[in-house]
């Protein structure tokens, strides 16, 4: 079968383990550099140093009224599971909210986006196929403009759709962005 897979490296900074290498390794989200914005959210960033060719994946944390990017279809398969919290999901133009368990299910090309909505935070795990490469479409919708998700004019180009938006910047988990599970071991230790 060939050589065996080996170990990737991780690198511990001020925003948490980055992943510097490729192979395979066992990370908790809560030790995971993260990646933040005012508008939206955070999201975990489990790639690191590297672009996974075959299957994005991320946890995304959004607070009310944060929206997870702007509404948008991809040339690629998506799924989406709602583990804590609430949102309103726009697809396809039409809203539905959103609450723990719910999944859905995006064939390439439907239009969606996610907004936070309740009291407090909302997890979704996030996946995506990145096979046969990334092409996306960032179309101007109302539904999505009635929560400030839509772009203003359609285009292609993710920097031009998010150009009215701050910075995203790295940073270490914060305590509540994720359910409680109890205490966590830190990287290495047994659990």
């Amino acid at each position: 079968m060939g050589d065996s897979v080996p170990e990737a490296r991780l690198k511990r900074t001020e925003a948490g383990l980055v992943v510097e290498s490729e192979g395979w390794f066992v990370l908790n989200s809560r030790h995971v550099s993260w990646i933040r914005s005012e508008e939206r959210g955070q999201d975990t960033d489990f790639e690191g140093g590297q672009e996974w060719a075959q299957l994005g994946f991320r946890i995304h944390v959004l607070m009310p009224g944060q929206r997870n990017g702007m509404y948008h279809g991809e040339s690629g398969q998506e799924d989406f599971l709602v583990v804590s919290g609430g949102c309103v999901l726009v697809i396809e133009g039409h809203e539905r909210h959103l609450k723990a368990w719910d999944f859905v299910h995006c064939p390439p090309w439907t239009q969606h986006v996610f907004v936070g909505a309740g009291e407090g935070p909302c997890v979704i795990v996030m996946a995506g196929s990145r096979v046969g490469g990334f092409e996306v479409i960032y179309p101007v919708n109302q539904a999505a403009a009635r929560h400030d998700a839509s772009v203003l004019e359609e285009t292609s180009n993710p920097e031009e759709a998010y150009a009215r938006f701050g910075k995203e910047e790295r940073s270490a988990y914060r305590e509540g962005w994720l359910p409680s599970l109890g205490a966590q071991a830190e990287p290495g230790e047994e659990e």
